[in-house]
């Protein structure tokens, strides 16, 4: 049985399972933390919240490749990635913090694509720093 979880293909699945899991959960964080539902603001046609939530899933899945490439078991591999997910969330505080002109959650719901457009790239961009850090 050691031979099958050694195999490339199943440790690949194993990954693959584990992080869109994770994914699933820490979209449902977002959602809960977030004033508008982002499902339904997506099936109406906004775009901003379509930006913002596409630069979340790119962030956590950043997150989870850094954390699948850095680790030593499949354990680890999903500590690292709570770790940066929640580091992405603090990010996500910060940013609304940051801007006290605004509510950045108001201007996303109503369709403020250079709001969603900036909270897609901090996202993103985050991701890369955070990814950066796992396993040091």
């Amino acid at each position: 049985m050691n031979g099958f979880w050694e195999n490339a293909y199943v440790q690949t699945a194993a990954y693959y399972s584990v992080a869109v899991l994770c994914a699933v959960v820490f979209l449902t964080i977002f959602e809960l933390v977030t004033k508008y539902k982002n499902w339904e603001q997506i099936q109406r046609g906004n775009l901003a919240v379509a930006m913002a939530t596409g630069g979340k899933i790119f962030g956590i899945a950043n997150i989870f490749r850094y954390s699948i490439e850095d680790h030593d078991t499949l354990l680890t591999m999903i500590g690292w990635g709570v770790c940066g997910f929640v580091l992405l969330l603090i990010g996500y505080f910060i940013f609304e913090f940051l801007t006290p002109k605004f509510k950045i959650d108001d201007e996303i719901e109503k369709d403020n694509r250079a709001v969603g457009l900036i909270s897609m790239m901090i996202s993103i961009g985050l991701s890369y720093v955070i990814g950066a850090g796992i396993g040091y």
